[in-house]
């Protein structure tokens, strides 16, 4: 069995045990959780390697409890609802969420998603790049996945500083959606953009002096996104 520990919260019995007896197949170990104010106990006890977390949960609201882990860790979070219009996954991926599966969906397609965070974030971890991009107002060090933006330092999600540093180490080569969405998720888009989209936004706001006007995230249309040196 695999040492990688997986904390999965839902408050629907049976999608808890669909979820957990794939999981196990995989060889992942599995703790479960039905209200959401249990969770950050059981982040603190077990420290998984991923999360899975549902909106919509009775004692604490899957947005709050994303919120508060994110006080304490940056284990990658994949948010599941039934709820999938347009404010919920900028909810969602705006407090620290790292993706966003719609209910119903394939177990094995949940699995396959879960497989590739594990993996992006296990060659993160392993890297030892120490060198710093310098750009206009901007520094970014790989090494320890800081950001500086004129002269403040200022936190990003794992996620954003992955489409950030992948983007600045290449500048002026422009990136297609999906190129982005597999190099970055570790996993195929099936189609929706949406995560991708929030998360630029998202680093937009977080690093451009006019978000409504970007200078360094450029976007291509019909294609894609460049940075801009």
């Amino acid at each position: 069995m695999t040492s990688e520990k997986i904390v999965v919260v839902d408050d629907e019995p049976d999608i808890l045990e669909l979820i957990t007896l794939y999981l196990h197949k995989e060889g992942y170990q599995v703790v479960t959780c039905g209200r959401g104010d249990e969770v950050i106990r059981a982040v603190e006890v077990h420290q998984p390697d991923l999360i899975i977390l549902d909106v919509l949960l009775p004692g604490m609201d899957g947005i709050e409890v994303c919120r508060s882990i994110r006080k304490i860790s940056n284990v990658p979070i994949l948010f599941i609802s039934c709820n999938y219009d347009d404010l919920d996954v900028i909810l969602g991926l705006g407090v620290g969420g790292d993706d966003y599966i719609p209910k119903p969906f394939s177990p094995s397609q949940l699995v396959a998603r879960v497989k590739a965070h594990l993996r992006r974030n296990n060659m993160k971890d392993s890297s030892n790049n120490h060198h710093v991009l310098k750009f206009d107002g901007l520094e970014i060090d790989l090494h320890s996945h800081s950001v500086t933006v004129r002269g403040v330092e200022t936190t990003l999600s794992s996620k954003e500083f992955d489409l950030l540093a992948l983007l600045a180490s290449s500048p002026k080569k422009v990136f297609k959606i999906d190129q982005l969405y597999s190099q970055i998720w570790g996993s195929d888009s099936l189609g929706d953009t949406r995560t991708l989209m929030v998360h630029i936004s998202n680093l937009r706001k977080k690093i451009e002096p006019d978000p409504a006007m970007p200078r360094f995230i450029i976007t291509i249309r019909g294609v894609g996104y460049k940075f801009q040196p």
